[in-house]
């Protein structure tokens, strides 16, 4: 989705490298979460992980198992692209392991998922997380959460 940042991990600024190790230690002991950098399989093919919040957001499970994921790929150093890894979180948040496995396969989640990346490349998204409030005014990066909150708390008052 955005050809710079491949360009980038093949061939890092070295003082940038070291820079982005700092910020993302800052921001794992700002939020109390351990981070491992970088993990093992870097960059990893999230797709599966992706769909499986698709299909978990109607049963009220996206956010458990989004959090889940974010644990075992970030702080338990695992390979979320793998099924058993997948079903291990889905189990840990009372998701029935087969049902989500056959879940993230049906073609109307991979079509969803598809949708969804299309849509946010067509605003104007280049990467992850690109938040949108009020559908057009777009954020970008963790670091931006604190301009997000003021323009949702600005948005409410307008309303």
């Amino acid at each position: 989705m955005n050809p710079s940042v491949y360009e980038q991990r093949a061939t890092p600024v070295p003082a940038k490298a070291r820079y982005m190790k700092k910020d993302l230690e800052d921001w794992a002991r700002h939020s109390g979460i351990a981070i491992t950098f970088p993990p093992k399989v870097f960059p990893v093919n999230s797709v599966k992980a992706m769909r499986g919040c698709i299909w978990l957001a109607p049963q009220g499970k996206l956010v458990a198992f989004a959090d889940a994921v974010f644990k075992a790929y970030w702080s338990d150093n695992l390979d979320i692209s793998q099924d058993e890894v997948l079903a291990a979180v889905c189990e840990g948040v009372g998701v029935d392991r087969a049902a989500f496995l056959a879940g993230i396969a049906e073609p109307a989640v991979k079509d969803q998922l598809r949708l969804n990346t299309e849509e946010v490349v067509a605003r104007g998204g280049f990467g992850s997380p690109t938040l949108f409030v009020n559908k057009t005014d777009m954020y970008f990066g963790n670091d931006r959460l604190p301009l997000i909150r003021a323009a949702v708390l600005a948005a409410k008052e307008g309303a």
